[in-house]
């Protein structure tokens, strides 16, 4: 059993963290567009018999018809590839859903029961599925699976947190135990949901991440996982379809002594032209750093972001000797902090702030 297995596709999500680049983000839902063209002309190529999708396929609240329509044209070029779709919480099965309104194919089966997991049934193995009915899956029905025959093979696909807890808000994402799973005994477990891959796991429970990256938290390569299967045996591969990566460079100010030096600094970097760049300031700076400013003058296209996690650079013994307003302040600081009425971090905080008011 040869099979394709995708998740957090996200077609038509805002990329607001793009914005800081004109038509960037537009670009990249183009680019999303390819991505699921990639995966679908892979899958002709190599006579691949199924395809999972496990959930977040698209976003409920942003997604166009004509994206739908995209898809649903895509799918019909593999005619002899069943599909499989566990709706997740971005694009859950809920009534007026494009998922309800829309016929995907005769290929594309879409679960859409959260409180029973439905089964499809072959000659030589079972797949089950859950869908999300709401934005939110407190409970898992997983509880209620019993394998009606171990002899064929059994294969579960779900939008779920592995392992998970409950949000700030108390609500949870279908959260199912790998104890659980493994107790239950399926020969592949295809989840959605963790954007990043989890393919050392060896009990054939697996995230393939999302095969695009959608930001600066989901760095490194992103793609699909294709597997195949019997009842005696098991192998698969991490193909890579992001032709971008999002990458977060470190970048020491010590020695740095003007705006100038440090934009010269950033252009002398070495950057994948192909890559979206994410610059983080440290050390100590000996000039006011501007991010805004530093990403305007640069006009480099695919630098997105300066983050300033830099801290002032000063001499505590040189100010205390200071007579003017500045010593005076570092003075004051240090009694408040010999008296315990402060921290440490609270102390050093404190004439940071203070130093970069004045």
């Amino acid at each position: 059993m040869k099979f394709v297995h995708i998740a957090d596709m996200h077609f038509d999500i805002p990329f607001t963290s793009l914005n800081s680049r004109e038509n960037l983000s537009d670009k990249r839902r183009l680019e999303q567009r390819n991505v699921l063209k990639k995966v679908i002309q892979y899958i002709k190529k190599n006579n691949i018999e199924y395809l999972f999708i496990a959930g977040d396929l698209y976003e409920h609240e942003y997604v166009r018809k004509s994206t739908i329509e995209y898809i649903i044209n895509l799918f019909k070029e593999i005619p002899n590839t069943k599909i499989f779709i566990a709706p997740g919480n971005h694009d859950p099965y809920i009534r007026n859903s494009y998922y309800e309104k829309y016929d995907f194919g005769e290929n594309v089966k879409i679960f859409t029961n959260s409180f029973e997991v439905e089964k499809y049934e072959d000659d030589n193995f079972n797949i089950y599925g859950m869908a999300f009915t709401e934005f939110y899956m407190n409970r898992s029905p997983l509880e209620k699976i019993k394998l009606d025959d171990k002899e064929k093979i059994n294969i579960l696909i779900t939008h779920c947190d592995l392992n998970g807890s409950k949000d700030s808000e108390g609500m949870s994402y279908n959260p199912i135990l790998e104890s659980k799973l493994n107790e239950i005994g399926f020969d592949y477990v295809a989840m959605g949901h963790i954007h990043k891959n989890n393919l050392e796991n060896k009990n054939r429970i697996y995230y393939p991440g999302s095969p695009i990256s959608l930001g600066f938290d989901e760095l490194g390569e992103h793609g699909m996982i294709v597997g195949d299967i019997t009842k005696d045996s098991f192998s698969m591969e991490f193909v890579k379809l992001d032709d971008r990566q999002f990458e977060e460079i470190e970048l020491k100010v010590d020695k740095l002594f003007s705006k100038e030096d440090l934009i010269e600094k950033i252009l002398s970097l070495d950057l994948n032209e192909n890559n979206m760049y994410k610059i983080n300031l440290v050390g100590k700076r000996n000039f006011e750093i501007n991010p805004r400013e530093i990403l305007r003058i640069l006009s480099v296209e695919n630098i997105l972001k300066i983050k300033n996690s830099t801290k002032l650079n000063y001499d505590i013994n040189e100010l205390t000797k200071q007579q003017n307003l500045k010593g005076m302040f570092v003075k004051e600081v240090i009694s408040m902090y010999e008296k315990g009425l402060c921290t440490e971090e609270e102390y050093q905080k404190a004439i940071e702030i203070g130093l970069e008011a004045m």
